[in-house]
């Protein structure tokens, strides 16, 4: 489960025409959207900033995959170029088990990596993706840098590591 968020929307909003701001989420979210479906992922309806989208447990790498080229792609709109911002992204992402399912019509999922990728969201600094211990543990050829252990809201004590670096699909091997 991977949950990417844009860093200071809320300030954007307010400092931005609506008809800017509206136009410039149009080119973020699509950004969002894409790099997760490029590397397999299945992109849930989004609230907002904020990009939901989840890979089977077999292909965590590509979730991490997804989650590097986030950080990169996201400084590469035009819009936000022309208007002179420096847009960032923070990531969380998690895997566990999950009920994936549909609610009128649309993907979703329910289960503890949903809350355990968007609390790791939201402790990540700016530009920076934090997984869960059990993310380490799936994909032990990514480089992950170890943060210790944090307690999110309602959730025991995680272990959480922010990721250094993706392994490359190209190195990859597919089962």
């Amino acid at each position: 489960m991977l949950f990417v968020d844009l860093v200071g929307s809320t300030r954007l909003s307010l400092a931005l025409p609506l008809k800017v701001y509206s136009d410039l989420m149009a080119d973020v979210l699509q950004i969002m959207m894409l790099t997760c479906e490029a590397r397999g992922g299945e992109v849930l309806p989004h609230q907002g900033d904020a990009v939901v989208s989840l890979w089977d447990a077999r292909l965590g790498a590509f979730a991490l995959e997804a989650a590097s080229e986030l950080h990169g792609r996201i400084g590469t709109i035009t819009k936000a170029e022309e208007l002179g911002l420096d847009l960032r992204v923070r990531v969380g992402v998690a895997c566990g088990e999950a009920v994936i399912g549909s609610v009128r019509g649309d993907l979703t999922a329910f289960g503890p990596p949903m809350s355990v990728a968007r609390r790791l969201c939201d402790g990540a600094a700016t530009s920076q993706t934090l997984v869960c211990g059990a993310t380490c543990d799936e994909v032990p050829e990514a480089h992950f840098e170890p943060q210790g252990e944090r307690t999110f809201q309602d959730f025991p004590l995680l272990r959480v590591s922010s990721l250094h670096a993706s392994p490359s699909l190209t190195r990859m091997k597919s089962s």
